[in-house]
Formats: C-alpha cells, sequence, structure tokens
C-alpha cells in the first residue's frame, strides 16, 4: 500500500471519530489485552477488546457466506429454532429460496458475514445493489461507514456479525414490505440463536422494529439497552441515513460507546 492511500486512510478514520465527537483516541496495552486483561475503567478512549469475554472460548476463524448453494429442497420450517443449529445448517435449509416475491429477481442471496461465534451483531433491513452482486452484506457506502463505526469501537469487522432482515434485494431499493418480511424473518431469529451475541445492534427503523416487535420510531428507541431474547439490543440509525444526514453521526456514537462499554465490562 501507497503512503499516500495509508494516509487517506488513515485521514479518513480520524475525521469519521471526529464527526462522531470522539476527542481523543488512546493507544491500550495491546499485549494485555490479547491476554485478556481489561482497559481501565477511568479511560474514555476508543480502545481495542476482545470479540468474546476472556472467561468464554476463543472465536474461531472468520465465517462468511454467499448464496453458492443452489437447487436446495426447500424447507417449509423457515421459522423454527433449533437448539444447537448452524449457520451453515440454516444457509442449507433456505437454499434457493423462493418464499417470497424477491426470489425471482435477485442476482444473490445475501445471507450474512463476519464471526460465527460474535459477541456483538449487527442487523440491518435489506441489500442493496453492490450486496445483491457480491452476495455479503454491507459492501457499499453504507457498509464502508459501518466498517469505519464497527472500528471506532475496537472491533475489526470480522470480529462481528452483519446481516439483514431480508436476504433478497427489493426492487430499486424500495422498502421491505410486510409479506417478505414475514417470509424472511424466521432465518433471521435463528441466525440470532445460532450465534447467540452479547448485544444486536438493530440498523435503522426495519431492523429494530421488526425485532422488538414496536411502531417507535428509532429517535424513540436509541440511546439505551433493551433486553431482548437473553440478549441486548440496541437500536440507531442506519449508516444509510448518516450518509443523507452527517449530524446525526455523533448519536450512533453515543450508542456505541455504550454498546462498547457494556462489552468491555
Amino acid at each position: 500500500m501507497s503512503r499516500k492511500l495509508l494516509g487517506e486512510q488513515i485521514y479518513g478514520h480520524l475525521q469519521l471519530y471526529k464527526d462522531l465527537g470522539v476527542r481523543y483516541v488512546g493507544c491500550p496495552d495491546i499485549g494485555a489485552l490479547a491476554r485478556g486483561a481489561r482497559v481501565s475503567e477511568n479511560t474514555d478512549r476508543t480502545s481495542a477488546f476482545p470479540a468474546r469475554l476472556p472467561d468464554e472460548q476463543a472465536a474461531p476463524e472468520s465465517f462468511a457466506i454467499t448464496s453458492k448453494i443452489e437447487n436446495q429442497k426447500l424447507s417449509a420450517a423457515g421459522t423454527e429454532i433449533a437448539s444447537g443449529e448452524t449457520l451453515e445448517t440454516i444457509l442449507a435449509d433456505m437454499g434457493n429460496c423462493q418464499r417470497c416475491k424477491l426470489g425471482p429477481t435477485r442476482t444473490n442471496l445475501v445471507f450474512g458475514s463476519g464471526n460465527p461465534q460474535a459477541a456483538l451483531m449487527f442487523v440491518g433491513e435489506a441489500p442493496g445493489e453492490d450486496e445483491d452482486e457480491q452476495g455479503l452484506p454491507f459492501v457499499g457506502r453504507a457498509g464502508r461507514l459501518l466498517t469505519l463505526i464497527i472500528e471506532s469501537m475496537g472491533f475489526r469487522r470480522e470480529d462481528v456479525f452483519i446481516c439483514n432482515i431480508l436476504k433478497c434485494r427489493p426492487p430499486r431499493n424500495r422498502n421491505p414490505e410486510t409479506d417478505e418480511i414475514a417470509a424472511c424473518e424466521g432465518f433471521l431469529f435463528r441466525q440470532i440463536a445460532a450465534v447467540h451475541p452479547q448485544v444486536i445492534v438493530a440498523l435503522g427503523a426495519f431492523g429494530a422494529q421488526t425485532l422488538l416487535r414496536t411502531t417507535e420510531t428509532i429517535g424513540k428507541l436509541r440511546g439505551r439497552l433493551t433486553d431482548y431474547r437473553g440478549v441486548k439490543l440496541m437500536a440507531t440509525y442506519h449508516p444509510a441515513y448518516l450518509l443523507r444526514s452527517p449530524l446525526e453521526k455523533r448519536k450512533v456514537w453515543e450508542d456505541m460507546r455504550i454498546v462498547r462499554d457494556y462489552l468491555r465490562h
């Protein structure tokens, strides 16, 4: 990587921190963190911390799934949650999914990517054009912003698990429709059960409202951790919204600080 490109990336990271309201970036004892030691509680720095708390099993290699499995026998049990189920078995059950009207219109099914034992899970609403082409979630402009947000918390993207309510792109990126959510949400619930994160971050209104079964706006839901199926859930603004409304980035940083501090302690 050239020095110029590296400098541009560093500048982009620092500019994001500034937009989010970060005023100090510390340099923790990485060796101590690797051994599971806690960062001092009287600091407010965006330091790194393990994807799992020290007393839990170390995470395996990062996990990325696309829609390479085709012509699988379709299952009518898409909403059932089986104990000990893996992401691989859920994907196999989805097969070449045609359970709603989005099946024939997609290029790729976008199942999810990241650490299958992540402590932190992000749930968006639906794939966009770039995601549909690549078969991976959050790889466009909004995805690049999400990656920066994840890194500002002290994580790498491969430390977390990222997916959407819908696994297929709605035409022209329109909002998900009720029947499409109903056909797909069972697989999301199974993904949550398989990963069993400590915190879920619901990105945008559709993600939060689908999980929490509410019609409250993101403005009213954000800013606090909510109990959800035995884990904590934080609702916050979608990265795509932040691209249109950059002044809201600071609110997202406030939300991510709450999540970061919960996982840290």
